[in-house]
């Protein structure tokens, strides 16, 4: 008799749920991000991160309440994408998150 194991839920499908439900997960995967940020390859998964937030939580929604046309915040979070401080900081706070800094040690 052949062994019938559940499905597997791919990692992105996962990630994606914990960013919906869990703000606390977020803000630990976005802080990891900026952590990470030091070149230029860490700049893009930065913004990576936060296109992954956004679409969990909803793309129009985020770029609502950020004040900017949703295909802005798909292009600002685009690979190649270099939003202003300004911008970055509006989709942060649309996400429900903030930034903390503390002394590196």
């Amino acid at each position: 008799m052949k062994k019938i194991y559940p499905r597997s839920i791919p990692h992105h499908d996962l990630v994606v749920q914990h960013l919906k439900d869990d703000p606390e997960f977020a803000a630990l995967y976005l802080k990891g991000a900026i952590e990470e940020a030091t070149d230029e390859e860490g700049q893009k998964i930065l913004l990576t991160v936060l296109k992954r937030i956004s679409e969990a939580r909803g793309m129009q929604k985020v770029a609502k309440k950020a004040g900017i046309p949703r295909q802005s915040l798909y292009r600002i979070l685009s690979e190649k994408g270099n939003p202003r401080m300004d911008t970055f900081l509006a989709v942060i706070r649309a996400l429900g998150l903030e930034m903390t800094f503390r002394p590196v040690s």
